[in-house]
């Protein structure tokens, strides 16, 4: 099928093409991230412990494993952590079964990334069973790829599932875009050799090398990604 946009090349200078755009999920390209506090503060009040607000920004971005250990230990529960994992992710699926927003600009890039055939990933913490409910909403069909915290040995802020996603893809590292929302992603994803785009979610992250701070999905585009390569 012939698409009616304009095609848009990647390259701007010799081995500076733009290979691969690999996503974050939760916080990046849907809005949960509030999802996933709402669930472990109601999870702990049912074991009869209160949640501190400033250990929000702990756990965000974070792997299962290193969020639900730092909460047991935090609160001195008593639970395993196989035990809050699957409660953990039972609250979590229940609230996407409700409502699932998508954060602005997720839709309008993900159609722009596919029409121009940009091989794509979606690279996430979650494990299967929540980014395969996730993607019926995001749509399967813009991810040529898809890695999930449970499939990898170790996950971010390990660089082991962006490096994945590239080879997955047939991709070099330093050609491919990252958009994370976190410290947690932005750390793997740097780690990796990408280029990084950080549209903060719950905190602040600062500009660096190789790394553009942006306010919004709205902001990124097809041409903004291509131009990280040549910056």
């Amino acid at each position: 099928m012939t698409s009616t946009v304009p095609a848009l090349g990647t390259r701007t200078a010799e081995g500076s093409a733009l290979q691969a755009v690999l996503l974050d999920m939760d916080g990046t390209l849907v809005d949960t991230e509030g999802f996933w506090w709402d669930a472990e503060v109601e999870v702990f009040a049912r074991l009869g412990h209160r949640l501190d607000d400033s250990w929000r920004h702990v756990v965000v971005g974070g792997p299962m494993t290193r969020s639900a250990g730092f909460l047991i230990e935090a609160t001195g529960a008593d639970i395993t952590l196989a035990e809050l994992t699957v409660l953990l992710n039972d609250g979590f699926e229940d609230r996407i079964g409700r409502a699932l927003p998508l954060m602005p600009g997720a839709a309008r890039l993900l159609a722009e990334l596919a029409a121009h055939e940009i091989p794509t990933a979606l690279v996430s913490a979650s494990h299967r069973r929540i980014i395969d409910r996730v993607l019926t909403s995001l749509g399967p069909r813009n991810f040529a790829l898809t890695i999930a915290g449970d499939e990898v040995e170790r996950t971010k802020p390990h660089p082991d599932p962006y490096l994945l996603a590239a080879a997955g893809l047939g991709a070099d590292p330093v050609r491919c875009a990252v958009v994370e929302d976190t410290a947690t992603g932005v750390t793997a994803a740097e780690a990796a050799g990408c280029h990084v785009v950080a549209v903060p979610s719950v905190a602040p992250i600062a500009p660096a090398h190789r790394r553009t701070v942006v306010t919004s999905l709205e902001e990124v585009d097809l041409p903004f990604l291509r131009g990280l390569m040549a910056a």
